[in-house]
């Protein structure tokens, strides 16, 4: 994916030198005819008579750039009138197995306010197939790019409360070249949206519009939709660059979409996108090879709501705040196995007021939340979330304002007590104490055990059960109950908790936000003993769609132990990164084994010979480890499953320099993982050596 994107992205919406802003009314914004349109011709191109309608030729007849007049006979019989007050309807009647509408260049841009474009009108669309809002039925009609041609976005969006329902929208992207480009999207909202090259010198930007809220397209709705996968649900061939990009928009709804497979972020903000609502979307699998983080807010964003949506395998955060001016609500959400390609918070919190509440956060490369401290971010609440499984902190506030790279994605460890008023400004959520226990152990009465610790005067300290046996510190898995800290600090509660239960806490004062977690403490048994609580099998999460309740069926009987012989390594020519056919045929029977047993998990690492710099060397191996996990993907083996570690040069297979040596050096090696105790016998094969 071209990334020279991001340079145009932030600073011509902001810097542009000599930029005079037109603020004109956006044309077509009132006294438009309505109609109701249906598209009977998948072509594109040329917008003349002909016997079918196009969705090119519709959207002008909305927009008010085309009439009725100026089309066939055949064509106006796919054209009637609406009442006044009503916005057009776009809908499709497509011949059967002609539902691909190929794209050889940008659409207009839709300026036609109330517009509905809906692709749940056409035939053979099964709206009873939608059993999880998340996963909406398989669309009917899908907007794609032409094989030869480039189209940056699918759809442009430029006029209040225009609907988009039910398609499949992928491969729109550019390539890479010398000017500066805007993101290129499955859809695009802003009001008059910039030019794709948006190059400070080039003439069109005298419409780009930023600073007038009432010329900004308001109340936009984005829902039941497939953004960056086809209908037959397999990887396309040529992914999207971007899923939605709300550049600059007010009260945008992106709902009940599956949002999959885009290199860079599956929604992603710009200079406004206040009020914007996500809701119960399955945003699974972006950021292969851009902007790897799953949603990525910027700009201004204040109301702004994201809630109960599936965030899964995404390669960077889950959820990422960029400095963005305004508070969002996040909450209800299912954040999990994100950082596939980097280690990163599974949410990112910049800014201040933030609500982060009832979230289930797990299965990361890092910590839970992280709250940056440069730029300062206060009264950030984070309550009521459950996390599992991280390498790091469930809440983690950066301090001393830090700005190297890693500290604006991921956090850094826990915090010493806050020791001068000066750590106020230089951590996030200005340094709130963590609680503390007054015991790493505490003793189990008849009935209940009583809790006590210090915490900043007047915080509410909730406290948590712990799952895990981690020490001193382990994620948060269920909240137990909320105690009130004395104004001298201290705080006690009395729970009904079995001996050998482990537990944590955080505070929150509303003044300053949520701090990071206690280290973890245990309850005793009445002898002094700590036992251990017998263990629950967890069913682990995935980013499957749900299945439908399945028939009655007897228990199956005890599984008998199993042994499996896996090849664990690739190799690839000098300086190269794909996969050859003799690779292939090794990933195929990886494949097999993970698609067989579910239970597998596997972390690709790449590595090199020692020959170019450490740099071009670490490049170069994650590349080849991209390359298989594409291959694999391609396989059906879920992306939740696979995690990419590049290495380098950093461990060689065999200490020589011959052709030899050097050629085992240039590999990917699969490192396996079964949660449930199978015996793996790994193969190092070299029937795919390639010597130089």
């Amino acid at each position: 994916m071209n990334q020279r994107w991001w340079i145009g992205y932030g600073a011509l919406a902001l810097t542009v030198p000599g930029l005079a802003l037109a603020v004109a009314p956006v044309a077509g914004q009132s006294a438009l005819a309505t109609y109701s349109l249906r598209v009977t011709s998948a072509e594109d191109g040329l917008v003349q008579p002909d016997e079918g309608l196009t969705l090119r030729e519709a959207i002008e007849l909305a927009n008010g750039t085309l009439t009725p007049e100026q089309l066939s006979e055949a064509e106006q019989a796919f054209v009637q009138p609406l009442p006044a007050g009503q916005g057009s309807r776009i809908g499709f009647d497509l011949p059967v197995g002609q539902t691909t509408i190929a794209l050889v260049d940008l659409l207009p841009e839709i300026v036609a306010p109330e517009l509905v474009i809906d692709g749940t009108t056409q035939a053979g669309y099964d709206a009873a197939a939608t059993y999880d809002p998340k996963f909406p039925a398989t669309p009917a009609v899908s907007l794609t790019v032409a094989e030869g041609s480039e189209v940056a976005r699918g759809l442009t969006i430029a006029a209040d409360g225009v609907t988009v329902r039910g398609l499949s929208l992928y491969g729109f992207r550019t390539s890479d070249r010398a000017t500066q480009t805007t993101p290129p999207s499955d859809i695009f909202v802003s009001a008059l949206a910039p030019p794709v090259d948006a190059s400070p010198l080039s003439p069109a930007l005298e419409l780009f519009r930023l600073t007038q809220p009432e010329t900004v397209p308001r109340g936009v709705v984005i829902e039941q939709n497939w953004l960056g996968l086809p209908p037959d649900g397999e990887f396309p061939a040529v992914p999207s660059a971007f899923g939605v990009t709300v550049f600059n928009a007010i009260e945008t709804t992106i709902r009940n979409n599956r949002i999959q497979n885009h290199d860079g972020s599956a929604i992603i903000t710009g200079f406004r996108a206040d009020g914007l609502q996500v809701s119960e979307n399955a945003i699974i699998g972006n950021g292969l090879a851009g902007m790897p983080d799953a949603i990525r807010l910027e700009g201004t964003i204040a109301a702004s709501a994201i809630t109960d949506n599936l965030i899964c395998a995404n390669d960077g955060s889950g959820i990422y705040l960029f400095k963005p001016e305004g508070a969002t609500q996040i909450s209800g959400n299912a954040i999990q196995y994100n950082g596939r390609r980097f280690e990163r918070a599974a949410v990112y919190l910049m800014g201040s007021d933030h609500q982060l509440s009832d979230n289930f956060i797990g299965y990361q490369p890092g910590p839970g939340v992280a709250v940056t401290a440069y730029p300062e971010s206060h009264r950030n609440q984070i309550r009521g979330n459950r996390y599992a499984e991280l390498d790091g902190l469930a809440i983690d506030l950066n301090t001393q304002g830090n700005t190297g790279v890693t500290d604006f994605q991921k956090g850094d460890g826990p915090n010493p007590p806050r020791n001068s008023h000066q750590r106020r400004h230089e951590t996030g959520n200005a340094a709130i104490n963590a609680p503390q226990f007054d015991a790493y152990r505490f003793a189990s009465g008849a009935a209940e055990v009583t809790l006590t610790g210090t915490a900043d005067p007047g915080s509410e300290v909730d406290l948590y059960r712990v799952a895990e046996d981690g020490f001193p510190y382990s994620p948060l898995s269920e909240p137990l109950g909320t105690v009130t800290a004395s104004p001298e600090g201290t705080f006690s509660a009395s729970l009904a908790l079995p001996p050998g239960t482990r537990v944590s806490a955080i505070a929150t004062d509303p003044a300053w936000g949520t701090s990071e977690p206690a280290a973890v403490a245990a309850v005793l048994a009445a002898d002094g003993t700590l036992p251990d609580l017998p263990v629950t099998p967890a069913e682990l999460p995935n980013c499957d769609p749900p299945a439908p309740p399945p028939e009655p069926v007897e228990p199956p009987p005890p599984l008998e132990p199993l042994q499996l012989e896996i090849p664990r390594n690739i190799h690839f020519a000098l300086d190269r990164s794909n996969i050859s056919p003799e690779s292939a045929g090794v990933l195929d029977q990886i494949a097999a084994a993970l698609l067989e047993y579910p239970f597998l998990t596997v972390e690709l690492h790449g590595h090199t010979d020692p020959r170019a710099s450490a740099a071009y060397n670490l490049a170069l191996s994650e590349r080849r480890s991209l390359a298989a996990r594409e291959y694999l993907i391609r396989q059906g083996v879920p992306m939740e499953r696979m995690r990419i570690v590049p290495l380098g040069e950093t461990q060689r297979r065999s200490e020589g320099s011959g052709r030899v040596e050097y050629a085992r050096d240039r590999r990917v090696e699969f490192i396996f993982t079964d949660v449930r105790g199978l015996d793996i016998i790994f193969l190092n094969q070299e029937a795919d050596l390639q010597l130089e």
